[in-house]
């Protein structure tokens, strides 16, 4: 087994991952690499949405904003630690302003100013975004600064095993190309994205896979696994439904999985067209599913999709070309919010289509771009994962339990139950910087190289795990397992939960994980899939025990998972429309453990779920003369 040594590696090519490069080569007297798949995969070279947002500080001159109080809202979204919200709002201008120097067209006022509108989740106008492809243009700026640095780029290389010894990372185990290969290194960070591989309804580009499974592997704790964000998107493409493409309203319908049968569903529900339409041009910029918006808000829609297609059993499409009302659209019905919106964005005009055209042709344009005219056809649409707010547990510099190990990106559990639109893009630039700086210290430090037993144990282990696919032998395929276990995620894990439902699926899936190596035959060009799927799995392990475990510890439904409780209450639109199915009865757990984090390891033993408190937003002397001590005192450069 070929090895090599690098002194710092980067696992992962998104936002994240090469903002983490270019930052640890500028900063960093050793060598970089940076590992990935694909450079041009992953979610942030690959996703979008009708006007992409990216979080920070307000930065223009009629929108008053503090470091403190965007900490204090980050803090607000629920089971989130004080210090990394604290850290990413007072990184927020520094990561933004980076990306704009190195080309990303934010926009700008004629002065200077970094305008910005409000997204969900957002009180003040933090918001701003360079176009339905803001992180892909963060990706190719940010690769730019990469190859122009010392660094490695390691492309083609899969990482699928993390090498630990006594709560240190001291390398990981690559699949490059057919060859296994060893990296040995003095810390890695890892920026791998979310696990997107998880869900078969998902709006995660086909190219992201994700790797926080072999972290949990290596003994990394998990942190608040339950939390995602889930919403409408298209099936193909895989694109989110937010924004625009909401506040045009557009007609909601359904068909058998034939095509036939055709029902405005949305009209049968709402009693008030008024209500319908509000609510429709809510999910706008509310887009991910929030369980109390489920009372009279706008979360209701999502709830009517999720019937049809997984109660059901029907297709749902969104149609452009015909009013979602029976003749012309009675704007008059609107509330004042949607109907002041539309008229002064000119979009007071007859059909979906044209109303987006008017609003944000770029977002029309972008589906004629892949294939969809979506002024002569339909777009199909589901519930779909699109991002977990949850992640790996860190500490104020990015780095997670295992001593060594940094995360950064969706890999990341810095947000919690609800944040703000675009505040994951922000979060990767400053865990980036966070995780670098850190780093840069840490090269000061007599940090002892592994013992010769260590090494020989390490490879050992190494060797073991490369084993595992030649050994398999069994009558399935990889792609058969790894549909299985994507659309039992799916079933239980998604929007709507139900614990007995959730209990099944993780016993089934701890079967599978074990027995998997008799279960599949895994073909020489098929490896890379067998470790993806092997990460999958044990990452659905620790995600189906940490949501059994909430339930357990008393939790109800929150931000974009509703828990079924047949004791709760029914879902009831804007209009006092009610959904009466069992599935949908939920007691929605308000703010009562937003003062907990969960984490989630595994053991020898299973899985193993504790709670804690957050930790507090820090208070901090700002008499200048003692920070500027501290400062020097703690500055790597001694000085």
């Amino acid at each position: 087994m070929r090895e090599r040594r690098f002194d710092h590696l980067v696992i992962g090519s998104g936002a994240a991952g090469l903002a983490s490069a270019a930052r640890l080569s500028r900063l960093c007297a050793g060598s970089v690499a940076l590992v990935t798949e694909n450079i041009n995969a992953g979610t942030s070279r690959n996703a979008g949405s009708d006007k992409q947002t990216y979080y920070k500080l307000t930065l223009a001159s009629a929108d008053p904003d503090s470091v403190g109080q965007m900490a204090r809202d980050l803090f607000a979204g629920g089971a989130v630690d004080g210090d990394l919200a604290l850290c990413e709002a007072a990184l927020s201008a520094r990561g933004f302003y980076y990306l704009t120097e190195l080309g990303v067209p934010f926009p700008e006022t004629e002065h200077g100013e970094s305008m910005g509108y409000k997204t969900d989740h957002d009180r003040l106008k933090r918001a701003t975004s360079a176009g339905p492809y803001t992180s892909k243009l963060m990706t190719e700026a940010l690769e730019k600064a990469v190859r122009a640095a010392d660094v490695t780029i390691l492309d083609g290389c899969q990482c699928i095993r993390l090498l630990t010894a006594d709560g240190r990372l001291y390398g990981a185990l690559c699949l490059n190309g057919s060859e296994f290969e060893i990296l040995w290194c003095r810390d890695a960070v890892l920026a791998v994205g979310g696990e997107a591989g998880m869900f078969r309804d998902s709006v995660y580009p086909a190219s992201q896979n994700g790797g926080i499974g072999m972290a949990l592997a290596a003994g990394a704790a998990g942190q608040n696994l339950t939390e995602w964000q889930f919403g409408m998107a298209s099936i193909k493409p895989r694109w989110n439904v937010s924004g625009t493409y909401m506040q045009a309203l557009p007609r909601f319908y359904s068909t058998d999985r034939e095509g036939g049968g055709e029902r405005d569903f949305l009209r049968e529900a709402f009693a008030d067209a008024g209500a319908m339409l509000t609510s429709v041009f809510l999910k706008g910029y509310q887009w991910p599913f929030d369980v109390n918006k489920c009372f009279g808000g706008s979360s209701f829609i999502d709830l009517l999709v999720y019937r049809e297609t997984v109660l059901r059993g029907r297709r749902v499409f969104l149609d452009y070309t015909r009013e979602p009302t029976q003749g012309p659209l009675p704007f008059d019905a609107l509330s004042e919010e949607a109907y002041a919106y539309l008229s002064g964005a000119r979009a007071l005009v007859p059909t979906p289509f044209e109303r987006l055209r008017a609003m944000n042709a770029p977002a029309a344009a972008f589906y004629a771009a892949h294939g969809v005219d979506l002024s002569k056809e339909p777009l199909e649409i589901r519930c779909s994962a699109q991002h977990n707010n949850g992640g790996l547990r860190v500490d104020a510099d990015w780095q997670t339990t295992v001593y060594g190990l940094y995360a950064v990106g969706e890999c990341c559990g810095s947000h919690g139950v609800t944040r703000p639109g675009g505040a994951a893009l922000n979060a990767g630039q400053a865990g980036a910087i966070r995780a670098a700086d850190a780093v840069r210290r840490s090269e000061r430090a007599d940090i002892p190289a592994p013992t010769q037993t260590q090494i020989a144990a390490l490879r050992k282990d190494a060797a073991a795990y490369a084993a595992l696919c030649d050994n398999a032998r069994g009558g399935r395929t990889v792609a058969e397992v790894f549909r299985d276990a994507k659309a039992r995620m799916s079933a239980v894990g998604g929007m709507v939960r139900n614990a007995e439902a959730i209990r099944q699926a993780y016993t089934e899936t701890e079967k599978t994980l074990r027995d998997l190596s008799a279960a599949v035959t895994v073909p020489l060009g098929q490896r890379g899939d067998f470790y993806r799927l092997l990460d999958v799995l044990q990452a659905q392990r620790a995600y189906l025990y940490a949501m059994l475990d909430y339930a357990g510890h008393g939790c109800g439904s929150r931000g974009s998972a509703l828990r079924t409780d047949p004791a709760g209450r029914s879902p009831v639109s804007a209009a006092g429309d009610v959904l009466t199915e069992e599935v949908f009865r939920c007691c929605p757990d308000g703010h009562a453990h937003d003062g907990e984090a969960q984490e989630t390891r595994l053991t020898d033993g299973g899985v193993v779920c504790t709670w804690r408190p957050v930790r507090p937003i820090p208070e901090t002397d700002y008499v200048f003369e003692n920070q500027w001590r501290r400062f020097r005192e703690q500055s790597a450069d001694g000085v």
